[in-house]
C-alpha cells in the first residue's frame, strides 16, 4: 500500500486579511493537503518561524508590499540564515508585474514569483500548479521563475 501524503506546512504572509482568507478558502476548495500558518507582515512571519524551528514549513508564500517588514526584506533575511530555513521554498506573491521586482526577488533567492490572480479561480489554479510543481526541474534563471 502506498504511503499517504502528509500535509504540507504552508506559511502565508500578507497584510491584507481578505487575501489571507481567500488563500485559505482556495486551499480548502482544492482539498490540498496543507496546514496554513498566516502572518500579517514579514516581522510576524519571522517571529513565527523562530518559534517553530523544530517544524519548518514546506513553502512560504510571501507578499511583497507589507508594513513593518516587507517581502523583500523578509526574503533577504531568510536566505541569509545559516540554518535549514534557507532551504524552504519561497513563492513571492505580488500584484506587480514589475521587471525590477521580479529581478530583485530572483536575486534575493526566491524560488518562484507569482502575480496575484484577480479571481478566486485564478488563485485556485495558481495553488494547484505550485503544489504539483517539480521543484527540481525549475531553472531559477529561466522564464519559468515567473507565473503571471
Amino acid at each position: 500500500m502506498a504511503h499517504q501524503n502528509t500535509h504540507k506546512i504552508i506559511y502565508h504572509a500578507d497584510d491584507d486579511e481578505d487575501d489571507r482568507l481567500l488563500f485559505l478558502d482556495a486551499l480548502e476548495d482544492l482539498s490540498l493537503p496543507a496546514v496554513v500558518q498566516g502572518a500579517r507582515d514579514g516581522q510576524e512571519l519571522l517571529h513565527t518561524l523562530d518559534k517553530n524551528k523544530d517544524r519548518l514549513p514546506d513553502m512560504i508564500f510571501l507578499d511583497i508590499n507589507m508594513p513593518i517588514k516587507n517581502g523583500f526584506d523578509c526574503l533577504a533575511e531568510i536566505r541569509s540564515r545559516e540554518d535549514a530555513l534557507k532551504e524552504v521554498k519561497i513563492i513571492m506573491l505580488s500584484t506587480s508585474k514589475s521587471h525590477d521586482n521580479i529581478e530583485l526577488c530572483h536575486k534575493l533567492g526566491a524560488d518562484f514569483y507569482a502575480v496575484k490572480p484577480s479571481t478566486f479561480q485564478g488563485l485556485k489554479d495558481l495553488l494547484q500548479k505550485v503544489f504539483e510543481m517539480d521543484w527540481s526541474s525549475i531553472q531559477k534563471n529561466s522564464n519559468r521563475f515567473l507565473l503571471a
